[in-house]
């Protein structure tokens, strides 16, 4: 009787337990939702005004690492979103600080200007026709760079306990992704600043189980698990907005843009990022 009450206990705990029960069924049906982001992203949309938003074009961002999936579950999939073009024209326009140009999508862009010219040309019956098509804007700095590394299991652990049948463990590992973002004159082709970020991926499992006999001929046997990793595009992200406070600060301390109120340098999250020391490992 002792036995069945501790069991009914064991089951009526768990299923009370909001967080062991999404540990043990998952998260259920959830709606769509903007993209969560990391710590770095509070710091983008805290920075300074500028003097003068900086008018710059990405043309691309791709992942330069050459990484697939481990087996088995590669599928001859990337390890890194191949998409962080389009992060860094997001992260840009979140920053308050640039005019991002459409560059990706050039070719795009100019077959439907030419679609738009020859509804017009069509609709004009004069001799000289006019257009109201303006010309496409022109670039002051190129943004380039890319995913650089992706380097996995540089750090793993873990540890267990067990005592009378009931145990508990913990295991856990560490990857890490690196981002170089380079600002380019486009006047002199120069490289004005360039930077280097690396953001870790965590993925840690943690599970616990009991293995006794509560009375004779009597076993109990409960397990439950819970696995987390963190989101290795979300961590591109986190990467991609770091790089582009760093190059933002290494602009103002080099004079190649400006703060519109000076002043507030000195406590803003720029001098920060520029005192960030770098680690020599």
């Amino acid at each position: 009787m002792l036995s069945r009450i501790f069991v009914f206990l064991i089951i009526f705990s768990l299923s009370g337990c909001s967080s062991v029960k999404e540990a043990l069924f998952g998260p259920g049906q959830q709606k769509a939702t903007l993209t969560d982001r990391m710590s770095t992203y509070s710091d983008l949309v805290s920075l300074p005004a500028p003097r003068g938003k900086i008018v710059a074009a990405v043309y691309g961002f791709s992942d330069q690492t050459g990484q697939y999936r481990p087996a088995p579950s590669s599928s001859f999939s990337t390890a890194v979103t191949q998409g962080a073009a389009a992060m860094l024209v997001q992260v840009l326009n979140e920053s308050g600080w640039f005019v991002t140009l459409e560059r990706e999508g050039l070719q795009n862009l100019l077959t439907e200007r030419k679609i738009i010219r020859a509804a017009l040309k069509e609709q004009d019956n004069s001799a000289s026709p006019v257009f109201d098509l303006p010309s496409l804007m022109s670039a002051n700095i190129m943004l380039e760079g890319g995913i650089v590394g992706y380097d996995t299991n540089i750090k793993t652990g873990g540890a267990g306990a067990r005592y009378f049948g009931i145990g508990i463990s913990e295991q856990y590992r560490v990857d890490e992704v690196t981002v170089n973002l380079r600002a380019v004159d486009v006047r002199s082709g120069r490289v004005l600043s360039s930077v280097l970020t690396s953001k870790k991926i965590l993925s840690r499992q943690v599970q616990g189980d009991v293995y006794t006999f509560v009375e004779y001929k009597r076993l109990l046997e409960i397990e439950a698990g819970m696995t987390t990793n963190d989101p290795a595009q979300l961590c591109v992200l986190s990467a991609i907005e770091s790089a582009v406070i760093h190059l933002i600060s290494q602009g103002v301390n080099a004079n190649l843009w400006a703060l519109e109120d000076n002043s507030q340098y000195p406590m803003s999250v720029l001098s920060e990022y520029a005192a960030t020391p770098v680690k020599i490992l």
